[in-house]
């Protein structure tokens, strides 16, 4: 009866020890939710590295367009400063500004006109340097 008894109990235990065996071997379900995850975390690397390479571009994009901003505003201040001076004659003095460089050119009277056209230019806020191009007639 003990070898009965025995013989029981011995199969019980391969019997558990196999079917904890077969626990530890991934079933399909366990290979597919490992290849989701694999596949989900390289899509979220893939998004981040897209997000970051866009907030770069935007970063880079706004700093141009500042740049657009404030050279236009620059050119539109030195005009009216121009434009209000008596004397100098506005239609025929242009203005550009790049970077905050303000080019004049065109013509004026005198030369004491051209140097107060660009003391003007260069009293304005933002401008960085002028480029007198002015011609006297």
């Amino acid at each position: 009866m003990k070898a009965l008894q025995n013989a029981k109990l011995i199969t019980i235990s391969m019997l558990l020890a196999i079917g904890l065996a077969a626990c530890d071997k991934p079933g399909p379900a366990e290979s597919a939710g490992k290849k989701i995850d694999s596949t989900a975390d390289a899509a979220g690397k893939k998004i981040t590295e897209t997000v970051d390479k866009v907030g770069e571009k935007i970063s880079t994009q706004s700093e141009k367009t500042s740049v657009a901003i404030d050279d236009t505003e620059i050119t539109t201040k030195v005009k009216a400063a121009i434009f209000a001076e008596p004397g100098l004659k506005t239609l025929q003095i242009s203005v550009d500004t790049v970077k905050g460089v303000v080019t004049l050119s065109g013509s004026v009277d005198t030369q004491v006109n051209s140097d107060r056209a660009k003391a003007l230019a260069s009293a304005v806020a933002g401008v960085a340097a002028v480029e007198n191009r002015l011609m006297t007639k």
